[in-house]
Order: C-alpha cells, then structure tokens, then sequence
C-alpha cells in the first residue's frame, strides 16, 4: 500500500503521515502489550507512531519499529517516529541530553518529530513530578523561548527532523512565533481534539500559522487517575454519532477519525486490539458529505477529558485560555 497520499507536508518541508498510532498506556498495561501493538500497528500499515519519555515505553517502541526493519516490512525512512520532552528538563542544558537519552532507548540515530510535551517546567529532580517536603509539585522558571532554542539546535544537529509543541495555547504559541531570532517555527501542536472539543478557533489560528494541528484523545479517553475527569460522557456512545456510524456503516471510532482528518488534522489513534488497529486503518475508505460534517460540528461541547489536573496550579497551565 503506498501510504503518501495520505501524508501531510510540514512547514520545514518534512512529511507527515495523517494517522498516526498512539502509545502513550494506563500504567496498569504491561509494557509487553505496548510492544505487541505497535508491532501490529505497523503490520496494519501505520507508519507514525507516537511515543514520549513519560510513557515509560519507548525501549518498547524502538524495538517494535525496529524489528519491522530486519523483518523487511518497513524500511527506517518510511516510520515517522514522535518523541517528547518532559517538563522537568526543559532547561535549555537539558533538552539535547534528554533527547539523546531518549533515542538511546528508542535505539534510533533520530527522531522525526520531537515536541515539547507541556509549556509547564518542572523543577529538575527524580521522577516526572518532583515534591517539596510538604508534597508539593515543584515548579520551575524557565523562559520557553530558551528551551525552544535548545530543540532547534536539536534539529540542526540532525538528531530530529522536525520539531514542534504539545498542549500549548495560543498565546504560548504566539510566544514562540514572535521570539526574536527565530529560526524554526513549531511544525505542529498537538492537542486534545475530538468530536466534543473540536478545537475550531485553535485549528484556525494554527492553519494561518502553517502549524498542523495533531489531535490526541481523538476517540475521548481513557479515565486515567487524576488526569481525566472520570464524570465525562462516553464520547462513542454519542447517539449523533451512533446513527452516523450505522448510515455509513462503520464504526463511531471511524467517523470520529474521518470527521478530524476531513478538516485536515492529523489524528493519532490508539488502541491495544488486533481487530481495532486494523479496523482504524479503514478511515481513508471512505468520506463523510459536508451536511454530516456540520451535523458533527454541531455535538463541540468544549469539553475536555484531559485536564492534567497535578498541573492545575502552574502559572503556565495552558487549558485556561479560550483557546
């Protein structure tokens, strides 16, 4: 299958594939399942697969990808591999032996995108949320901008072909953007996006920059402790969507899927099932009309699952803003 069609072109001019496979896991999977998965994945025929250092995971995923190289499936060229940058090194020393670190693991020469994961810095220290001694989540300090300037260098030297952001709101962007000297632009934000946060204005501003908008917890989310609001509705279980599913005969997973990409989002889809990886790979089969997708615009509730609530007190959090 040749996959190109289905890539999105980068504003360094790097291409991206437009579905990509998610890996980040509940701590409760055994990371054998995520080595499984992304094998399947790519059998299934992903070629963007999305990991980050904070998933624990990416020996699993290195390896994945990997062997699907010796085994003659894909060549290296083909993954487009995303890594991510953890708030407690986002001082700009830490940011190239962070990504070297993760590339070791990965066992990879380079990444294909690497992002940072949130625009809040965290104090160096042991473990992804490190405390004061009245149990506290340490904040850091640190200018963006400068960080910023620690991943283009990253990208000058080779060690990954693309560089963008995660979770960032407009202004956050708008910071970057406007940074003197600026010599990269972030190729992307990634983002929860799905049928009940359609993320509109944020597309729209992300569109007039040349930033692609890649869209997380595409299908809601799983109730991850403390992360996700566990009193949300089940995005699948929409009766909207459901009656779209059954006029098109495919999954609400597909038309969730379809309805992002048709607005030209690249999507991540993540799923541990044989049968769902496959089942995934069927969103470029067919199309929904204009009047279905305007049916869909119209279930945006503005709510979000994700709202990385251990984060709630830092002056950077970024789900405050409008957009």
């Amino acid at each position: 299958m040749d996959h190109k069609p289905y890539c999105v072109k980068l504003n360094d001019g790097n291409l991206m594939p437009a579905l990509g496979f998610g890996t980040a896991r509940n701590l409760e999977v055994p990371k054998i399942e995520s080595l499984k998965a992304t094998k399947l994945a790519i059998d299934a025929g992903f070629r963007h697969v999305d990991s980050a250092y904070t998933y624990g995971i990416e020996e699993e995923v290195g390896l994945a990808i990997r062997s699907k190289i010796a085994e003659g499936i894909v060549e290296r060229k083909e993954i487009f591999c995303t890594s991510k940058l953890w708030c407690t090194f986002h001082q700009p020393e830490l940011v190239r032996p962070t990504l070297e670190e993760s590339l070791r693991k990965l066992q990879l020469d380079y990444v294909d995108l690497y992002l940072i994961h949130f625009p809040m810095p965290l104090k160096p220290g042991k473990g992804l949320f490190p405390t004061g001694e009245d149990g506290k989540i340490l904040y850091d300090t640190v200018d963006l901008c400068t960080t910023w300037e620690a991943m283009e260098k990253c990208k000058d030297a080779g060690l990954a072909k693309s560089i963008g952001v995660s979770n960032f709101n407009r202004r956050q962007l708008e910071m970057i953007l406007n940074k003197p000297g600026l010599k990269y632009k972030p190729v992307c934000n990634q983002v929860e996006c799905h049928i009940y946060l359609n993320q509109s204005k944020l597309l729209d501003f992300c569109k007039s920059k040349d930033i692609v908008l890649v869209a997380y917890g595409a299908l809601g989310s799983q109730r991850y402790e403390n992360w996700v609001n566990p009193d949300t509705p089940v995005l699948l279980d929409d009766p909207v969507l459901c009656a779209l599913a059954k006029k098109y005969k495919r999954s609400p997973a597909l038309i969730s899927l379809r309805y992002l990409l048709q607005r030209e989002i690249v999507v991540l889809a993540k799923s541990f099932n044989e049968k769902r990886i496959k089942e995934n790979m069927q969103v470029f089969e067919f199309h929904l009309t204009p009047e279905d997708m305007k049916t869909i615009d119209g279930l945006n509730r503005n709510l979000r699952y994700f709202i990385a609530s251990p984060l709630r007190e830092h002056p950077n959090y970024p789900f405050l803003d409008e957009y």
